[in-house]
């Protein structure tokens, strides 16, 4: 299968992790860049090391590709993903108002319909997985968190041709990150939160204050009470106005 970007598409009726696979091939030689898609995974997995459920129905894949330089730049990718997700839903779905909640789930209506994975899988060249499991045609149920789906209506192969074309504009923009001033704007623009309450957990450490946006790098900015501002670099954020929201639908 090619896709009309020109990228082709690995299928697999049953696999590991795309991921996986991804690093798998990067370990033997392959830089793609390429698509591998799963209508089902046995191990699939998310940020933080948490695991993603993956029966049939929705969309696993794994976009991989090479960048030039080295892998300092790789982290903004995270970013560059969640776009191209939103990108999609807006696109499949234009009654729809998704929102990016740091730094890469994306969100209808208070749920989370998607995952991004971006991992590095090689060097020389630097070679980038970026994993995406998208809620088409059912939600998992038992997460920590409201899920939602883009709908069973939508083929997948329809929603893979769209985020492919997306993550392509994207990227391109990013442009291995000179770019990234843009997509950082694009991305606030995009934001849940900006402006807002909201409280980051790093280990046992939890700060709270409003969040101000993107640091240069991507990093949370968040403004304390007493005014002073602390980039996150990882951790779990939650938001006011999302709690807020997910207590008055519960």
């Amino acid at each position: 299968m090619i896709l009309a970007s020109g990228h082709p598409v690995r299928h697999f009726a049953t696999i590991d992790s795309t991921n996986l696979e991804a690093r798998r091939l990067a370990e033997q030689g392959e830089t793609g860049p390429l698509w591998l898609w799963a209508d089902e995974q046995t191990g699939g997995g998310g940020r933080l090391g948490r695991g993603w459920v993956s029966e049939p129905g929705n969309l696993y894949a794994t976009y991989l590709f090479p960048i030039a330089g080295g892998a300092a730049a790789a982290p903004q990718v995270s970013f560059v993903a969640a776009l191209a997700v939103h990108d999609t839903a807006a696109a499949l779905r234009p009654d729809l108002s998704p929102r990016i909640k740091w730094p890469n789930d994306v969100l209808i209506g208070g749920a989370k319909f998607c995952g991004v994975l971006p991992e590095v899988v090689g060097a020389s060249p630097t070679r980038i997985a970026i994993g995406c499991g998208v809620n088409v045609a059912h939600a998992p149920a038992a997460t920590p968190y409201p899920v939602t789906m883009l709908g069973g209506d939508l083929p997948v192969a329809t929603v893979l041709a769209e985020l492919d074309a997306r993550l392509a504009q994207r990227l391109a923009a990013w442009d291995e990150g000179r770019g990234f001033a843009t997509i950082r704007q694009a991305w606030e623009q995009r934001a849940l939160g900006l402006g807002e309450a909201v409280t980051a957990s790093i280990g046992s450490t939890r700060l709270t204050g409003l969040f101000r946006g993107l640091a240069v790098d991507g990093a949370l900015i968040l403004e304390t009470p007493t005014g002073a501002r602390t980039a996150i670099h990882a951790g779990e954020v939650s938001f006011e106005s999302l709690d807020a929201m997910r207590r008055k639908q519960s």
